[in-house]
């Protein structure tokens, strides 16, 4: 059976990234669409499902990786967004600031009143307030 599905599957496309954000889509879609008293409108939640099926299906790689590196480029920014607020908020005893020439972000020790910040990167200084 299991050798069946392999050969099936052999040539198409699978599962990326951008699948696994459509099914989180499809979840939440239909969770909220499941209180709506509206006739049919639940159908509206099945559209993500079958996209990630003609997805998956697809022998047409190129063109599904197209997509998929597209949809990565347009969250990159919010992924670092997030990721730099999670490491703000777990660090307590440091600031966080971006360089104004190469914006690599760079750690400096709070509580230090103005300092000048020097980038390891770049060897830009500029002047802040930690």
């Amino acid at each position: 059976m299991l050798e069946k599905l392999r050969r099936f599957m052999y040539g198409r496309y699978g599962n990326d990234m951008l699948n696994f954000a459509l099914l989180i889509a499809g979840c939440i879609i239909t969770g909220i669409l499941s209180f709506v008293k509206v006739p049919y409108i639940h159908y509206i939640g099945m559209i993500p499902y079958i996209v990630v099926i003609y997805r998956t299906m697809s022998k047409n790689i190129p063109a599904r990786q197209k997509e998929n590196i597209k949809f990565l480029q347009l969250i990159e920014p919010w992924k670092r967004f997030i990721i730099k607020k999670v490491r703000q908020f777990q660090d307590k005893d440091h600031r966080y600031y971006a360089c104004p020439q190469c914006h690599n972000t760079l750690r400096v020790p709070k509580g230090r009143g103005k300092i000048k910040i020097s980038c390891p990167h770049c060897q830009k200084e500029f002047i802040r307030k930690t």
